[in-house]
């Protein structure tokens, strides 16, 4: 029989929260465990009332959810905390907030309702900015992208080295710049703006992977390194929109039940 820890179990979870985070400026070269020792480091210090675990070796109970890579940014990270006391999400949002670095920014806090939040993101929308770019280069590129059948991609992974398909996850692929000159004209310090929605997929495909694709099929070669940003995950509809996956948890009125 399995010897059991000494003391008392940890108190039961009574409530669940949903966060969404954003990851910006420098801290976009964190890695997710660094992000994730930070939150620990954060949730001691706001003294947020987390449920533990059992066992010889108790740890709180949060869950993460599909981290974006070191390298870029995001505006719609999220995870999952279960709590051992009720407490008010506007509230918890500002301790936590006020206890991360900056550039972690906890944007949003909802009392979990019923369901996975897994179950409800399985697709995000990306921004990659490319100074040095030329635009119209760019759409040749991009439409030879979305031309072909299959974009083979090589990525180095734990493993070893791994061929992916970059091309059958993107839904949409879509082109535009943020600076104009007259007459709607490219200025000289016009940026080229990538901007794609992509299925989740196992392994993921993420945006470098889009921008090796492009280098595979029309030589295209960005000049200074690329600045990528997650602006949403969510489930993709039959129309293509992103259906935000806390939507159906601030929803619930005041006494846990969906409106009807």
């Amino acid at each position: 029989m399995a010897r059991q820890p000494d003391g008392p179990p940890p108190p039961p979870v009574v409530q669940r929260v949903r966060l969404r985070y954003a990851k910006r400026g420098r801290l976009r070269f964190t890695s997710h465990r660094d992000i994730a020792r930070a939150f620990e480091r954060a949730l001691r210090r706001a003294r947020v009332p987390m449920a533990y675990s059992a066992g010889f070796n108790p740890h709180p109970k949060v869950s993460w959810l599909g981290a974006s890579p070191t390298g870029v940014a995001s505006e719609a990270e999220y995870l999952e905390l279960a709590l051992a006391e009720r407490v008010d999400p506007e509230a918890l949002r500002a301790a936590l907030d006020a206890a991360l670095p900056s550039g972690v920014d906890i944007v949003e806090v909802v009392e979990a309702g019923a369901g996975s939040l897994a179950d409800r993101i399985d697709t995000s929308s990306w921004r990659i900015e490319l100074p040095g770019v030329p635009v119209e280069e760019l759409r040749t590129a991009v439409a030879t992208f979305l031309a072909a059948a299959e974009v083979p991609v090589e990525r180095l992974m734990k493993n070893g080295r791994r061929t992916l398909d970059a091309r059958e996850p993107v839904v949409h692929a879509e082109v535009s710049t943020d600076v104009l000159g007259a007459f709607g004209t490219e200025s000289a310090d016009a940026c080229a703006i990538l901007d794609l929605v992509v299925r989740h997929v196992t392994p993921a495909v993420r945006p470098d992977d889009v921008l090796t694709g492009l280098r595979v099929v029309a030589d295209l070669v960005p000049p200074v390194p690329p600045r990528a940003t997650r602006l949403a995950q969510g489930a993709l509809s039959a129309e293509g929109r992103l259906a935000d996956p806390l939507a159906a948890d601030r929803d619930r009125d005041v006494t846990g039940v969906p409106p009807s």
